[in-house]
């Protein structure tokens, strides 16, 4: 899997849609903890993803790899990209408010949980975005 992962990621044999996100996966398996991911690679996959499928959702899993890269700022200028294709999707929302809590700015951040949570279909996934937005609010 690793010398798969390093042909992925060095532009070796032209990985498919379904190589990539293994490869993806398996990146972020490895690592012992979120810290320890190497978030640059997963950006380096997500953007070979992105040739292929330049969908909102992979362009949403591409802006949140990146929050880690360069910052929640360059990726908050992505989502407001995405905002009007993934109105309606829960996981769009729970990002956007994640990202939004880490540059300060509570008060919307509050929002997107709430949109978040109103979308939501799962009640774990529910529990979890309101625990995250009833510590916001302290």
């Amino acid at each position: 899997m690793r010398s798969c992962i390093a042909a992925v990621a060095d532009g070796g044999a032209p990985p498919g849609r379904y190589q990539l996100l293994a490869a993806i996966n398996a990146v972020h398996t490895d690592a012992a903890s979120v810290r320890d991911t190497d978030w640059g690679q997963i950006v380096a996959l997500y953007d070979r993803l992105r040739r292929l499928d330049p969908s909102p959702i992979v362009r949403l899993n591409w802006a949140v790899a990146l929050a880690e890269v360069e910052g929640p700022g360059r990726a908050l200028t992505e989502l407001d990209l995405l905002a009007e294709a993934l109105a309606d999707y829960h996981a769009f929302h729970a990002a956007h408010a994640d990202l939004l809590r880490r540059v300060g700015r509570t008060a919307e951040a509050t929002a997107a949980y709430d949109r978040a949570i109103s979308l939501s279909g799962n009640p774990a996934e529910r529990a979890l975005l309101s625990g995250r937005r009833d510590r916001l609010l302290g």
